[in-house]
């Protein structure tokens, strides 16, 4: 079902909406396609638009807040299985056909202070950044019930990939300076083109993509967060929130229980994907927190290749009345895993139905729309 942004926005921010949100938030994994359509997927299950998912439609803001031109990409080596280039940042890239998604980096741009000055021109302000012609696009498509997203650089996921993940945690250590000057570059640029996109039109939900966690734990501490981090979110959303922006979502993988209090105090409402797997329960979060932060995700993906009593198990305890009322868009927690069933997968949506109080899917509702911001 499509949503109105104005009910979506009263369901984030614990308001009586009188129904549940249930999505697909991030689609398969690369591969699952071949294994539903040997299953007897149809075109538009394989296409997740056949399942009913709950949507709201989104447009961006106008402004441009991340990396600003770069290098000229450059195709260093090419194979049936991979392809290796040097990207728009100068990191040298791989990407193994058939299996991802994203490409992994083997070399980074940034060690010291110079090579930051190299590659901070593709950071910095310029008048440029903003589409005026985007920004009246999104004000018209907000009144027709989208939701405007703007998004800014991660302020752990952007030095990490200038440096990579070693690199980039030394780094506060060894060179806060050029830590600092990453941030507070960020911090600039994002504020000056979000302040004049946001004398023109609404923000309605300001995102930020930093993946910087695994299964132990957050690669940083809360201290270094307060330091580095928390004045950056602070800028920003004390701007849009004066301004009329409700909602304030961070992406983040893995274990980041320990500082999901320095996030909040940073501004952040909303949290996905909440892996279980990752020691992330919303259910124990719901109770700690209340209605402090909204979630996204949260059901664990991998129950899905279990048998249909885990799968509703796992359903039962995830959408219990706790979770339901406002504050939840119930989904899987990233990608749809290989080797999900397509039986289990179509038994999910009906168990889900069922203990949300939604209707039985309809085959013939065809919409869907990724609900990762």
């Amino acid at each position: 079902m499509k949503w109105r942004r104005e009910e979506y926005i009263e369901l984030m921010t614990f308001g009586d909406v009188g129904k549940e949100m249930f999505v697909e938030l991030f689609g398969p994994l690369i591969g699952l396609e071949e294994e539903w359509r040997a299953q007897g997927a149809t075109e538009e299950e394989l296409e997740m638009t056949g399942f009913d998912w709950d949507y709201v439609p989104v447009v961006t803001c106008g402004g441009k807040t991340g990396r600003w031109g770069g290098f000229k990409p450059q195709v260093l080596e090419e194979t049936a299985d991979y392809l290796i280039q040097r990207d728009e940042l100068g990191r040298t890239v791989k990407l193994v056909k058939g299996v991802s998604t994203i490409a992994h980096p083997l070399s980074y741009p940034v060690k010291t202070m110079d090579d930051w000055l190299r590659v901070k021109p593709f950071f910095t302000y310029c008048a440029e950044r903003i589409n005026w012609e985007q920004v009246e696009r999104a004000r018209q498509a907000q009144r027709q019930g989208a939701l405007v997203l703007a998004t800014i650089p991660g302020g752990f996921d952007l030095p990490r990939s200038l440096m990579g993940e070693e690199m980039v945690c030394l780094c506060y250590y060894d060179q806060p300076e050029l830590m600092h000057d990453i941030l507070q570059t960020i911090t600039d640029t994002a504020f000056r083109v979000l302040e004049q996109v946001s004398n023109h039109l609404t923000i309605d939900n300001l995102r930020v993509h930093e993946d910087m966690a695994g299964k132990s734990g957050c690669l940083i501490g809360p201290n270094l967060i307060v330091e580095y981090i928390k004045p950056y979110y602070r800028k920003i959303w004390d701007l849009l929130s004066a301004r009329g922006t409700k909602l304030f979502s961070q992406d983040s993988d893995g274990n980041m229980n320990s500082v999901i209090d320095v996030f909040l105090d940073s501004g952040v409402n909303v949290m996905y994907p909440l892996e279980p797997a990752a020691g992330m329960d919303m259910v124990e979060l719901r109770k700690k927190y209340g209605k402090r932060v909204a979630f996204k995700g949260g059901i664990d993906k991998h129950v899905l290749r279990r048998s249909k009593d885990e799968i509703r198990k796992e359903l039962e305890y995830k959408m219990q009345p706790l979770m339901q009322g406002g504050g939840t868009v119930f989904g899987l927690d990233h990608r749809i895993p290989n080797g999900t069933p397509l039986e289990n997968y179509k038994y999910y949506i009906q168990v889900g139905r069922e203990l949300l109080g939604l209707p039985p899917r309809d085959p013939q509702q065809k919409g869907w729309a990724r609900m990762a911001f």
